[in-house]
């Protein structure tokens, strides 16, 4: 690029930037400028490539290349130098490289983590930079996520986490050619600073104890030694399997769940003054109370709905946990809400798939919103300065809290 060239391109961004017109894309004035630096920069690498290799004289330019770059500030085409013998590698842009990296990678990956498919980034891309990327390398693009996945999907967690949710999301999963249906659950913990983090999620067709051993293993092998409450959804299996890991956990089962579940077999009729009744057994100001209450409860509806009575008497030691504890961390564990939250969130990025094409791609979009989840994550739960003294007193020893005074000297 002559001066003259150089003084024109300067004027051109100049006069854009006082418009209002975009710098970017085919009439855009950056791209004319990025094009003249990366060949400068090229020619400067060749130059040091010569110098350091050909000695004897015989390596020697041989004429320039052409190619296609695709970038943030547009698509154009660059003269890339060559020499004798092949072997000049350059470094800012590869042999084979078409896309300029990171910039454009990076705003690919960021609108598919907010759920764009495919098609709208790619026609988005062309809108904004003037650039033709195909489905293909949109892909590829968002395959470089993958290690950072493996690597957050093993990161070593903290020992104790004091209260942990479980809950599953159901997606469409295109496996040979046939769409199943497969489960994510996600582990939710709140730790000792009452921070929530997402401690792994996990795909599976089925659930059962073999399952949760192997997740809780993995919990396990990665450092989490401890946790005190774990909030379930009546997962099948969990009971057990987490038992056999951490002896001393409680088990605290949804009462919202259980609530809904009871009532698929009440009569519409009878719902109203069933859960009227059945809130003097879950509102109670203790257990004691709570259990006289479903004995009442027993003794008027039993008769008519035996089964929705005997799961409320055969999983009340895992219901009735939360009496344990004070009004604030009753609120916090008696139903799943907090991961039901986060599931909520997440389902506004993944609404609008229909079924992934593989189990990857699912995780893929998960984790991206999971990490743009929990950016918002930056507070302690509500009140847990209170809410950490009082799991101190009921746990003792199991919880290591650094409120050592400083010696004076």
């Amino acid at each position: 690029m002559t001066q003259k060239e150089q003084e024109l391109l300067e004027k051109k961004a100049l006069d854009q930037l006082l418009t209002g017109k975009s710098l970017f894309g085919k009439e855009g004035a950056f791209a004319p400028m990025l094009k003249s630096f990366i060949e400068k920069a090229l020619e400067s690498e060749m130059e040091h490539h010569l110098s350091c290799v050909s000695s004897d004289g015989k390596n020697k330019r041989n004429g320039k290349g052409k190619k296609t770059i695709k970038s943030g500030l547009g698509t154009f085409e660059i003269q890339t130098p060559t020499d004798r013998n092949s072997s000049f590698e350059p470094e800012l842009v590869k042999k084979r490289q078409t896309i300029l990296a990171e910039n454009l990678s990076e705003k690919i990956i960021g609108l598919y983590g907010l759920g764009m498919g495919l098609r709208d980034i790619s026609s988005h891309i062309k809108e904004m930079y003037d650039t033709d990327i195909s489905h293909t390398v949109l892909s590829q693009i968002t395959d470089k996520i993958i290690p950072d996945i493996k690597a957050w999907q093993s990161r070593p967690l903290e020992s104790i986490y004091c209260i942990v949710w479980l809950d599953a999301m159901h997606y469409k999963v295109r496996i040979d050619g046939k769409v199943q249906h497969k489960a994510l659950y996600n582990i939710l913990g709140i730790n000792k600073e009452g921070r929530k983090e997402i401690l792994g999620m996990y795909i599976s067709q089925s659930e059962g104890a073999n399952f949760w051993l192997q997740v809780l293993t993995d919990l396990e092998q990665r450092g989490l030694k401890d946790i005190l409450i774990a909030c379930t959804d009546n997962l099948k299996g969990f009971s057990e399997a987490i038992l056999s890991i951490f002896p001393k956990t409680q088990i605290q089962k949804c009462i919202v769940h259980q609530i809904r579940n009871s009532l698929k077999y009440v009569a519409s009729k009878d719902q109203k003054e069933f859960i009227k009744d059945l809130k003097l057994v879950y509102k109670a100001i203790n257990k004691s109370v709570a259990e006289d209450e479903l004995l009442n409860l027993e003794e008027k509806w039993g008769d008519k709905y035996p089964i929705v009575i005997e799961s409320w008497q055969r999983n009340w030691e895992e219901l009735s946990q939360y009496f344990e504890f004070t009004e604030p961390i009753r609120r916090i564990i008696y139903t799943t809400n907090a991961v039901e939250g986060f599931h909520r969130q997440v389902r506004k990025v993944t609404k609008t798939k229909g079924a992934f094409v593989n189990d990857m791609a699912l995780l893929k979009l998960v984790y991206l919103a999971t990490k743009n989840i929990e950016k918002k994550w930056t507070s302690p739960l509500h009140n847990w300065s209170l809410i950490i003294q009082q799991l101190y007193i009921k746990f003792g020893q199991r919880i290591q809290l650094d409120i050592s005074v400083p010696q004076k000297s």
